[in-house]
C-alpha cells in the first residue's frame, strides 16, 4: 500500500493491518467499559463486559474479539464495511461523526459502537493498552527507531546485524520486511499502523526478544502510526527534500521529524549534524541527545557556534567495494568500522547505527568486539545498493529523490577512464512534483547515459511524470554544455534492456527508484515488476555474468 493512500486503510488489497501473523498467541481480554474509560466514552451497562483481545482499521483483517475503528479514507469510509467487520468477529465498533451517520441507515449492526471526534489520535494509545505491548513492569525489548530522509532501512538493517553479533535476539520492522522472531512478513509500509506495531511489540515480549529496530517515517508520525511507542534510542539520518505533498515545506517536514525527539517518545536520542538540520535537532529535543559528525567538515549554513559532536568519523578509506573507518569520541575513545556497502552515506549509515547500539547502554569494547568478530555491516539490504554484477556494475537502488539520487551517483563512478555511468530512473506519481526535474537535472550532470522510464506513477498519467523528469535532464544539459545522451523509454524493462544495451564490460548501470519492490501500482493496479529480476535477464541476455545472491529476491 502506498503512503499515499495509507488512510484508506478499510480498504487495503491486503490485509496486513492487525493481521494474525502479527499478534501475540495470548492476549489477556479488556472489557469494553475499560476502553471506554480509557478514551473518554461512556458504554451502556449491557455492553460493558463485552470482552475485546484485539484492534484493527482494516475490515478485512479482523479477528474475533476485535475492536473494529471505522475512519474516514482516501475514497471510502471504513464505516462501509462495519458488517464485514462484524461478520469476521468484530465484538464493537469506534468511529466519527461521519461514521456514525453511515451507521444510523444501517439497521443491522449487532455490536456497540463508540464514538469520538477523532478516534484515529486515540487508536496507537489503545493498541499498546490492549496488547500490552510494553508495559511498566515487564521486560521488553530495547526498542530503537530511527528516522530521516534518507537512510532509515539499512541504518535499521545495520542496528539489527550488529546486535546480533552481540549475541541479542532481535526484531526489525521496515519498508522492506517484519522480522519478530519467526519468518519474514513482506512489509506494504514504512512504518505499519499503530494497531500492528503494538501487536508486533507484544509478539517481540511474548518471544522473548532482546531489542528490536524501527524505520519511523514522517507519515507514520504524521498518521499516528507510533501512538503510544516510546523509544529507547531515537536516531536521525538527514533531512532532504521529499513528502512536500504531504507536509508543504521543508520547515514542517523538519517539525514533524522532530516530535519523535520528545520525552514522550524516546528516552535518548542520536542525532547526526552534517546538515543544519541535524544541528537545529540536536538543539531542540528535550532528551539527552548524542552527536554525530560523519561529513568531515561543518556543511554550509551550519549554525553559528554549533559544538563539536560527540563522535566524529575519522580516517575513512576505500576496503572493497566499501570503506572501513574510524569513530572517534571527543573523550579519544576510538572505534573500527568496516562498511561493505559503497558510498559516504552508507558510512553514515553504519556510523548512526554504531552509535545508537552505544546510547542504547553497550559498552565501547564489547560494541568493537562485535564489530571485529562479526564484521556485521556487510550485511545485505535488499534493494540499497544491491550488486546484480560487477562487469558491467550494475546496482538497483531505491533513491528517489534529488538528494539520495545525487550520492547514489557519486558512489558507482567508476575511476577507471573511458568508463561509463548508465542511468534508469523516473519519478513517483501523486507525490511531490517539484523533485522531478532537480532529480533529471541531476542525473544529466552525473550520467553519461540518462534514461528516464515510469516508476510508480499511481493515479498520475506516466506521460506527464517522464515529461516533468525529462524537462530537467535536458535544460541541464543545454545549459551546462554537457555530453550526456537522454532518452525517454517505456515501460521499465524495455529502459533496463535499453541502458543493458549500452553497457561495456567497465561501465556502471544505476537503476535507481524502486529497490526492493516488487510491483508497479498503475492506475490502481499493481504489475508485477522487480528491477533485480529485469536487470538479471537483460544481463543474461547480452552474455554478461550475473553474480549468484539467492537473496536477491526479498
Amino acid at each position: 500500500m502506498s503512503e499515499l493512500n495509507a488512510q484508506d486503510a478499510a480498504t487495503a488489497p491486503t490485509g496486513q493491518d492487525s493481521s494474525a501473523a502479527f499478534r501475540p498467541a495470548t492476549v489477556a481480554a479488556v472489557p469494553l467499559e475499560t476502553i471506554g474509560e480509557w478514551i473518554g466514552v461512556m458504554v451502556p451497562g449491557a455492553s460493558a463486559a463485552v470482552p475485546v483481545t484485539g484492534i484493527s482499521l482494516n475490515s478485512r483483517a479482523v479477528q474475533p474479539g476485535d475492536l473494529y475503528v471505522a475512519l474516514p479514507g482516501a475514497t471510502r469510509h471504513g464505516a462501509d464495511f462495519v458488517s464485514q467487520a462484524v461478520d469476521a468477529g468484530a465484538v464493537a465498533v469506534l468511529t466519527d461523526d461521519a461514521g456514525a451517520r453511515l451507521l444510523a441507515l444501517s439497521n443491522d449492526i449487532s455490536v456497540p459502537v463508540l464514538l469520538a471526534e477523532e478516534p484515529r489520535s486515540l487508536v496507537g494509545r489503545l493498541s499498546a493498552q490492549i496488547y500490552r505491548s510494553r508495559p511498566d513492569n515487564a521486560a521488553a525489548p530495547a526498542l530503537f527507531g530511527v528516522t530521516g530522509t534518507n537512510g532509515k532501512t539499512t541504518t535499521t538493517y545495520f542496528i539489527n546485524s550488529l546486535l546480533q553479533g552481540l549475541g541479542r535476539k532481535t526484531g526489525l520492522i521496515g519498508t522492506i520486511e517484519i522480522l519478530a522472531g519467526g519468518e519474514a512478513i513482506p512489509s506494504l509500509l514504512t512504518t505499519p499502523e499503530s494497531t500492528d506495531v503494538h501487536a508486533l511489540l507484544a509478539l517481540m515480549r511474548e518471544r522473548g526478544l532482546d531489542a528490536a529496530s524501527m524505520e519511523v517515517s514522517s507519515h507514520a508520525i504524521s498518521f499516528h502510526r507510533v501512538d503510544g511507542v516510546v523509544f529507547d534510542v531515537a536516531g536521525f539520518t538527514n533531512l532532504t527534500q521529499d513528502h512536500l505533498d504531504l507536509h508543504g515545506t521543508m520547515t514542517e517536514y523538519f517539525e514533524t521529524k522532530a516530535r519523535l525527539f520528545t520525552s514522550g517518545r524516546a528516552r535518548a536520542a542520536v542525532v547526526t549534524v552534517d546538515d543544519e538540520w541535524g544541528q537545529k535537532l540536536a538543539a531542540a529535543a528535550d532528551i539527552p541527545v548524542t552527536t554525530l559528525a560523519t561529513a568531515g567538515t561543518a556543511p554550509a549554513g551550519s549554525i553559528t557556534g554549533a559544538p563539536a559532536a560527540d563522535w566524529t568519523v575519522v580516517h575513512p578509506r576505500p576496503r572493497g567495494l566499501g570503506t572501513e573507518f574510524g569513530l572517534r569520541h571527543r573523550d579519544g575513545t576510538e572505534l573500527r568500522v568496516h562498511t561493505g556497502l559503497p558510498g559516504s552515506f552508507n558510512v553514515a549509515n553504519a556510523a548512526l547505527a554504531t552509535v545508537m547500539v552505544l546510547a542504547g547502554g553497550t559498552g565501547a569494547a564489547e560494541v568493537q568486539a562485535a564489530l571485529d568478530s562479526a564484521d556485521p555491516f556487510m550485511v545485505a539490504v535488499p534493494g540499497r545498493m544491491q550488486l546484480v554484477a560487477t562487469a558491467p556494475a550494475a546496482v538497483v537502488d531505491f533513491a528517489h529523490n534529488p538528494d539520495a539520487l545525487e550520492r547514489a551517483l557519486e558512489a558507482v563512478r567508476s575511476p577507471e577512464p573511458g568508463s561509463k555511468v548508465i542511468i534508469v530512473f523516473g519519478a513517483t506519481g501523486q507525490r511531490d512534483h517539484s523533485k522531478r526535474p532537480a532529480m533529471g537535472a541531476i542525473a544529466a550532470r552525473l550520467a553519461d547515459v540518462v534514461i528516464v522510464s515510469d516508476d510508480d506513477p499511481h493515479d498520475e498519467d506516466a506521460a506527464a511524470i517522464r515529461a516533468d523528469v525529462m524537462a530537467g535532464a535536458l535544460e541541464a544539459k543545454a545549459g551546462g554544455g554537457l555530453g550526456c545522451t537522454v532518452l525517454e523509454v517505456f515501460p521499465r524493462d524495455a529502459a533496463i534492456r535499453k541502458a543493458v544495451e549500452f553497457a561495456g564490460p567497465q561501465d556502471t548501470i544505476l537503476v535507481a527508484g524502486r529497490g526492493h519492490e516488487v510491483w508497479q501500482e498503475v492506475k490502481g493496479v499493481n504489475l508485477a515488476l522487480d528491477d533485480r529480476v529485469e536487470l538479471r535477464s537483460a544481463l543474461t541476455a547480452r552474455g554478461f555474468t550475473i553474480l549468484d545472491d539467492q537473496r536477491i529476491e526479498s
